[in-house]
């Protein structure tokens, strides 16, 4: 899956938190942000690599 997808599902994550926030159901807002969350840290980590890594060497 191409960055820019990954990026379309996250905002529409985060929207679909924002809305359901706005609308009372809580629950549902605060899952949809900590999976926005989440896969955007994923996202970023992946792009570094293996920077901040401990390694025995």
């Amino acid at each position: 899956m191409s960055d820019l997808y990954k990026d379309i599902i996250i905002g529409t994550m985060f929207l679909t938190g924002l809305l359901g926030f706005i609308s009372g159901e809580f629950i549902i807002s605060s899952m949809m942000f900590a999976a926005a969350a989440t896969a955007s840290n994923v996202n970023l980590n992946r792009k570094r690599g293996k920077v901040g890594q401990l390694s025995c060497e």
